[in-house]
């Protein structure tokens, strides 16, 4: 499985992102599909996860901001980032569950700053 990663870039303050994960194959037998981001120096976090039941869990630092939404048809995941801060700066990476195998895109940079 591939997972491609795509829609970082730079961003000013209080703008908005829209990163997409484009899997090689069906993401319907995926229990959960998710983003994970990486600062510098810093561990990967978890930024938001969707089940393939649609269920979706956020981490505190983006609730309200952020949401993610998977569509099978097309084989892709969303993160849509409104109002994003200096601290939303990371290297984003996508990522794939299933039958105890995990996957990972290549990690698409975002930047968010004036």
């Amino acid at each position: 499985v591939q997972l491609q990663a795509s829609g970082g870039g730079l961003v000013q303050p209080g703008g908005s992102l829209r990163l997409s994960c484009a899997a090689s194959e069906s993401i319907f037998s995926f229990i959960i599909m998710g983003w994970y981001r990486q600062a510098p120096g810093k561990l990967r976090d978890l930024v938001a996860v969707i089940t393939n039941g649609e269920t979706t869990t956020y981490a505190d630092s983006v609730k309200g901001r952020f949401t993610i939404s998977r569509d099978n048809a097309k084989n892709t995941v969303y993160l849509q980032m409104h109002d994003l801060k200096p601290e939303d700066t990371a290297v984003y990476y996508c990522n794939a569950h299933r039958s105890g195998h995990n996957y990972w895109g290549q990690g698409t940079q975002v930047t968010v700053s004036s």
